[in-house]
């Protein structure tokens, strides 16, 4: 992906996001709602993209232009130096990308403003990632799930269950020198939570039940959690996935190490790319996750746009945040990035399917993917899940013993 062009100022905002002013710090939030310059912490996928939609902004708003500063690319980093500028009660940045399961946690320790803007016509599921105690508190932006992305050229259709997926590999295979069955993201990280849940979901469970009581011992998790320990101990899933992170599974797919590989949509357009950087090109395609019994259960992703409370001009910052909301700003942006946004009519737009021929897979992903829990202690949330299935998957502990210890951890974490 290319990278954003930033500012001098940009990259000093980066290497000292804690540091703004004069002062170095903001003490307290802003007394009123004001106007001004502003800074977007933003991720960096897509980045170019992205620019294009601050450009158009800009132009319109010469006194209130934005400045992008783009974040780690990892998201536990992001979530660390977001966590940083508020603790230290920072303005160096006014509308912050956070991630859809980090809504509650931010809003909950009064680090984000709550948001009244028009949601009609975007996705049900991800507005309510947005949301904290069924106030809004941060307006999607992306959004997406896990999907299968495939080989054509060696299946003749995409597997339903994780039994269809084996067997398809056990009949291939043998005929291709240096290709494995199945990756996805398996180093520590949250990427790991999100499969994880995924495959619970996939067998039928869930992490965590409507009323916040975690299920880990339920015999979906067992299941699930069996499937990926299994899947490592016989070499369905090869053993260098234990540290793919996304793009890392993304290149292995691309070089045609995998026949299968579970990952975001973001990665359908790089896959098809005909400059030499994808042997699989034209040799691609995506469908739902395969699940236990049938089609599977992807984990609800995106990412979500938020007001920093400690920032000096926040009605920019929420003008800004419905501009690049807006139906105008999506619509452009969808028709120069594979990046999944909120906007329900693009997954039926004749165009964007041409263009994307994705989209009808990923519409029926999304409308099947569950959250990962809702937690103010998220941090922690997601730090035990790793743990455990990190555990799990590695076979450093058996399948039952590491889902009872994840459920007793998990207990006084989601109360």
């Amino acid at each position: 992906m290319k990278a954003l062009h930033v500012t001098t100022a940009a990259l000093a905002l980066t290497t000292g996001l804690v540091a703004c002013g004069s002062s170095g710090t903001s003490t307290t939030p802003a007394a009123a709602p004001s106007r001004g310059p502003i800074t977007f912490l933003g991720g960096k996928f897509e980045a170019e993209s992205v620019q294009k939609i601050v450009d158009a902004w800009n132009a319109a708003h010469p006194d209130e232009k934005a400045t992008v500063v783009l974040l780690p690319e990892s998201a536990d980093e992001q979530r660390r130096k977001l966590i940083q500028n508020a603790q230290t009660k920072s303005d160096a940045g006014d509308v912050i990308l956070i991630d859809a399961v980090w809504t509650s946690e931010f809003a909950a320790n009064r680090w984000v403003d709550e948001l009244k803007l028009d949601t009609s016509g975007f996705l049900p599921a991800p507005v309510e990632t947005g949301k904290y105690r069924d106030k809004l508190y941060a307006m999607p932006v992306f959004t997406g799930t896990g999907l299968l992305y495939y080989r054509t050229d060696l299946v003749k259709e995409p597997p339903k269950t994780w039994d269809e997926m084996k067997k398809i590999c056990d009949e291939v295979l043998p005929e291709q020198k240096g290709m494995s069955c199945y990756g996805g993201q398996f180093d520590k990280f949250e990427g790991l939570t999100v499969n994880f849940s995924e495959a619970v979901a996939s067998a039928g469970g869930e992490l965590v039940d409507a009323s916040g009581r975690p299920q880990l011992t339920s015999d979906a998790a067992k299941k699930a959690a069996q499937f990926l320990a299994d899947g490592f101990k016989s070499g369905m899933i090869p053993k260098e996935a234990i540290t793919y992170k996304e793009e890392e599974g993304r290149v292995a797919f691309q070089e045609g190490k995998l026949l299968f590989y579970r990952n975001w949509a973001y990665g359908y357009e790089a896959a098809q790319k005909t400059d030499g950087s994808s042997k699989v090109s034209g040799k691609a395609d995506v469908a739902p996750i395969p699940g236990l019994t049938g089609p599977g259960a992807g984990t609800l992703g995106g990412n979500n746009l938020a007001v920093s409370a400690f920032s000096k001009h926040k009605q920019t910052a929420r003008d800004f945040i419905a501009f690049m909301t807006s139906a105008e700003q999506i619509k452009a942006f969808a028709r120069t990035s594979s990046m999944p946004v909120p906007l329900a009519a693009i997954y039926d737009d004749p165009e964007m399917i041409k263009k994307y021929p994705y989209l009808p897979a990923l519409k029926e992903g999304i409308l099947a993917a569950q959250p990962r829990p809702k937690a103010v202690k998220y941090g922690d949330v997601t730090a035990a899940i790793q743990e455990s299935a990190y555990a799990i998957v590695t076979g450093a502990k058996p399948v039952e013993q590491g889902l009872s210890e994840l459920q007793t951890a998990l207990g006084p974490l989601l109360k």
